[in-house]
C-alpha cells in the first residue's frame, strides 16, 4: 500500500508554522487529556492537536475498517495491535482530510470546534501500556564511554558488541511521559575510600538520548520474526531517555547489569 500521507508536496489548510517539526507528512499519535477532561486518541499538524475519536465519530474515517471506539481508548495498544495496514489507510486519511485542496473539514466549523485543539487546550499522556522494555548499547562510542567508566580504557568495549545487540531488559512499570519529575533515587554506593558499601541518595544522575521503537504484539511465544520483515511491526519512534544513577550502577552491575541504578524512570516523548 502506497503511503500518500507522506508526499513532500502535500500542504494543508491549517495555519501552521514554516519550520514546523510537526508538518502534515508526520502525522504523529498520542492521546491527550482533551479540555473537556476527556481522554482520546489523537494526532497533531504544526500547533494543532487533532481528536482522531471525534474525527471517527463524526464519519470521516468511513470506509476503514475501524471499532467504533477505537480512538476513544487511554492507550495505542489496541490501534498498533491492529496492524500496518490499518495504521496506513489511517493516516493516509487524515492527510487528505487535512490537505488544503479538501474543504469538507475546512468548511464545517462545528466539526472544526469539536476535532481540533490548540497546544494550551490539551494534556499529553502516556501513549502505550507498555508490556516489555529492552535497552540496547546502540553506539560504539556510547558502550565505550561506558567500559571506560566502569572499568578502564583498555577494556572498555567488550568483545561481544562486535557481534550481537548487546541489551538488558528494563523496568517497564516507570515508563512515563516526558515532563513528568522523578525522584532522585537512593541505593547502595561503594565509594572509594570506603571498605564497604553505604546507602544513600545517588550523586551521579545522568542521562541518555535515544530512540525508541514501539512494535506489535503479532507474534506468538517462540515464534521470532524474519529481520526483513520486521519494518511491518514496528509501529513507530519516541524520543526515549533511560535515567542512570552511575554510582549505584557501578557498584552493582556485575555480574547481571543495572537494577536499581536503571528501574526508577525512564522518560518518553509522548
Amino acid at each position: 500500500m502506497s503511503i500518500t500521507a507522506n508526499d513532500p508536496n502535500r500542504k494543508t489548510w491549517l495555519d501552521i508554522p514554516g519550520d514546523t517539526d510537526f508538518p502534515i507528512q508526520n502525522i504523529p499519535f498520542g492521546v491527550f487529556l482533551t479540555r473537556d477532561d476527556v481522554i482520546t486518541i489523537g494526532t497533531r499538524i504544526g500547533d494543532y492537536a487533532i481528536d482522531l475519536g471525534a474525527l471517527h465519530q463524526l464519519g470521516y474515517l468511513e470506509g476503514i475498517p475501524l471499532t467504533d471506539d477505537i480512538f476513544l481508548q487511554d492507550t495505542l495498544n489496541d490501534f498498533i495491535s491492529d496492524g500496518k495496514k490499518t495504521w496506513r489507510l489511517v493516516r493516509n486519511r487524515i492527510a487528505e482530510i487535512f490537505d488544503a485542496n479538501n474543504s469538507k473539514l475546512k468548511d464545517n466549523q462545528d466539526h472544526r470546534n469539536t476535532v481540533l485543539f490548540t497546544l494550551d487546550e490539551i494534556e499529553m499522556q502516556m501513549p502505550v501500556q507498555v508490556g516489555d522494555y529492552t535497552d540496547f548499547y546502540s553506539s560504539k562510542e556510547h558502550a565505550t564511554n561506558i567500559g571506560t567508566m566502569f572499568r578502564d580504557p583498555d577494556n572498555a568495549l567488550l568483545p561481544n558488541w562486535l557481534h550481537i545487540p548487546v541489551g538488558y531488559h528494563g523496568r517497564s512499570s516507570s515508563i512515563i511521559p516526558s515532563e513528568i519529575p522523578i525522584h532522585r533515587p537512593q541505593g547502595q554506593t561503594k565509594p572509594v575510600d570506603s571498605d564497604g558499601p553505604v546507602f544513600g541518595p545517588s550523586e551521579r544522575v545522568d542521562f541518555e538520548l535515544e530512540m525508541a521503537f514501539i512494535t506489535t504484539d503479532a507474534n506468538h511465544l517462540g515464534e521470532p520474526i524474519p529481520v526483513d520483515e520486521a519494518e511491518d511491526y514496528i509501529f513507530g519512534m519516541v524520543i526515549f531517555n533511560d535515567w542512570s544513577a552511575r554510582d549505584i550502577q557501578k557498584w552493582e552491575y556485575v555480574p547481571l547489569g543495572p537494577f536499581l541504578a536503571k528501574n526508577f524512570a525512564s522518560s518518553i516523548s509522548p
